[in-house]
């Protein structure tokens, strides 16, 4: 994992993503928040799991439909199975030592 600070290479409302093997950050100072960094931890994981590209063909269709579902881009951001498993245990520093194999799958 190799952290990067670059506030340019990020959109306006992101800060911060995780591009397998890197977590880019908009500002230095979110290397300090460990909730933040393990919920992009998190989704580095799933990238491998997953053999990196499928995991983002998956991402971008799953957000596809659950956008035609809610019609609404952050109900549908936040609705990505991806997304729903990192935010429910971001706060769990040791989720990652005990997360088995495919767990994104439990949120779908």
């Amino acid at each position: 994992m190799f952290v990067l600070v670059n506030r340019f290479l990020l959109r306006k409302n992101f800060l911060g993503i995780s591009l397998w093997p890197f977590i880019i950050l908009k500002r230095k100072e979110l290397k300090l928040n460990k909730v933040f960094i393990n919920h992009e931890k998190i989704h580095l994981r799933q990238q491998i799991e997953m053999l990196v590209i499928p995991f983002y063909i998956w991402y971008v269709v799953e957000y596809i439909i659950r956008l035609v579902r809610y019609r609404n881009r952050k109900h549908a951001y936040r609705n990505i199975s991806f997304e729903r498993e990192a935010y429910s245990n971001e706060k769990d520093l040791d989720y990652l030592k005990k997360r088995s194999f495919w767990r994104f799958l439990f949120y779908i």
